[in-house]
């Protein structure tokens, strides 16, 4: 396989529509995830991120580079083999704390330790990581700005009647993306296949990230739903205690790289990449070992007070398209708002595992 079937992440095309209307956009979907936020707090007397409100466990592990790899897949922090520290925090998708008996995205987001090179961060701080974000939706439903200022505008005008929302979602061309997300089986989370559904610089190319369950005991339950008598508040949680109780978690972390642009756009997460024209390729193995998963200060130390963004990350691994120029914007709203509500809760800058509490 040779690599000049990629394109480069900085050829004419890949990236398109940044400017002052799209500015305007993101600025309208920032004070929308803000009043999101505040309706949250009131009602549930604190605040939370925009999104994936819900932590159902906040976890250590290890992320390996497999060795030898290809030139067109050693990129970036992934040039050659190591080992990285890890902590991951599993959550449902919705900007509420949703029952876990409904279907709904869940997530995963990894915060990687010892990660060197030049970073987007623009403070002249340098914790040494690296955050990657994923989702068990293939694609995103909020695939550009414009797409996301409409639907959050529509969910948050019938937040308290789904009937009205799903009349309003029939009325769009996309549709289908739409409520894909509420038709996602309700499986274990160790058994999801998880993906970046946006794309990002990958060194010299462009490429979409997967996370790929490769453990027997995983793979068991990827076609078994949770039973209608799990607990609303807690069963995804008690789920994923009751699994690492006993066993290790294990992913082989996959690349999708650009080859086509009429097939594979940037700027339109809504389209998934065909997978069978476009292979995921492996590059790394994430693990998780049996542990505790929900330890109340480190789910605490989590949630209230650090802070993932991957426009902190690498520059050869910068975020790319209009959700993901997005979230540069609504990701610093969200945090500095969801701070202020709590009380002026100040910022961590992690910049080791070992700072996250084991108790």
């Amino acid at each position: 396989m040779t690599a000049d079937k990629y394109m480069r992440w900085d050829a004419a095309g890949v990236e398109h529509g940044a400017g002052a209307e799209e500015d305007a956009l993101i600025a309208e979907v920032c004070a929308q995830i803000n009043e999101s936020q505040t309706r949250v707090r009131d009602a549930h007397h604190h605040a939370f991120t925009g999104t994936h409100v819900k932590t159902h466990g906040v976890v250590k592990g290890s992320l390996e580079v497999l060795p030898n790899l290809p030139a067109h897949l050693a990129q970036s922090m992934f040039a050659k083999q190591a080992t990285y520290p890890v902590a991951i925090r599993f959550s449902s998708e919705p900007t509420d704390l949703v029952p876990d008996t409904q279907r709904a995205p869940r997530g995963m987001a990894i915060k990687v330790f010892n990660v060197d090179g030049e970073k987007l961060r623009q403070d002249g701080k340098d914790p040494r990581t690296q955050d990657l974000e994923f989702n068990n939706a293939t694609a995103i439903e909020l695939g550009n700005a414009r797409v996301t200022r409409d639907i959050i505008g529509l969910r948050l005008k019938h937040s308290d009647d789904a009937s009205a929302l799903q009349a309003e979602l029939k009325k769009r061309d996309d549709y289908a993306v739409q409520k894909a997300r509420d038709e996602i089986p309700n499986t274990p989370l160790v058994a999801h296949r998880q993906y970046s559904q946006a794309a990002m610089r990958f060194g010299d190319y462009v490429a979409k990230l997967a996370l790929v369950p490769v453990g027997d005991t995983q793979k068991a339950l990827e076609a078994k739903e949770l039973p209608e008598e799990t607990n609303e508040k807690t069963g995804l949680r008690q789920n994923l205690e009751q699994f690492l109780q006993q066993n290790t978690a294990t992913w082989e972390l996959q690349a999708q790289l650009l080859e086509d642009l009429e097939q594979q756009p940037v700027e339109d997460a809504r389209v998934e990449w065909p997978q069978d024209k476009f292979p995921y390729q492996t590059i790394a193995r994430l693990s998780v070992p049996p542990q505790e998963c929900f330890l109340p200060q480190r789910v605490n130390f989590w949630r209230d007070q650090m802070r993932l963004d991957p426009w902190y990350g690498l520059a050869s691994l910068q975020p790319l398209g209009s959700v993901n120029r997005l979230r540069k914007g609504v990701y610093a709203a969200s945090s500095a708002h969801r701070r202020r509500l709590n009380g002026g809760v100040p910022v961590v800058s992690v910049a080791s595992v070992d700072e996250l509490p084991d108790e």
